[in-house]
């Protein structure tokens, strides 16, 4: 069991920044470092969609296509804490911004594949 608490989230103009930060709290036994992390975006009447993955140690890490050499993820796991770097930002990218832990092995894309989620932060870009 884990419990993910996500921050950064805000209003940016186009072209802006923002990093969002995923705070992890593992039950006792297990190690942040045991999981491998996701971000999710989810936009008004659209799916959920997989934003960047990395794997346990950040060696590893995965992008859509829409944001890739825009985006950067990267993990901490002494801090316990994944991150989301995200620049040029564009109106497209105005989500709720998720991130999510999974116990399965390198970097995973898919929702299903997740165990745990955080409670979502808001993501804004305007014009």
């Amino acid at each position: 069991q884990v419990q993910l608490v996500e921050s950064g989230g805000g209003l940016v103009q186009s072209g802006g920044s923002l990093r969002l930060s995923c705070a992890a709290s593992a039950a006792s036994g297990r190690t942040f470092s045991a999981y491998a992390m996701g971000w999710f975006r989810q936009a008004p009447r659209k799916e959920r969609e997989f934003v960047a993955g990395i794997n346990r140690s950040g060696g590893n890490t995965y992008y859509t296509d829409s944001v890739k050499g825009r985006f950067t993820v990267s993990r901490d796991n002494a801090m316990n804490t994944v991150y989301l770097q995200m620049n040029n930002l564009k109106l497209e990218d105005t989500a709720v911004y998720y991130c999510a832990a999974t116990n399965r092995p390198g970097v995973r894309t898919s929702s299903y594949e997740y165990d745990f989620w955080g409670q979502g932060t808001q993501v804004t870009v305007s014009s």
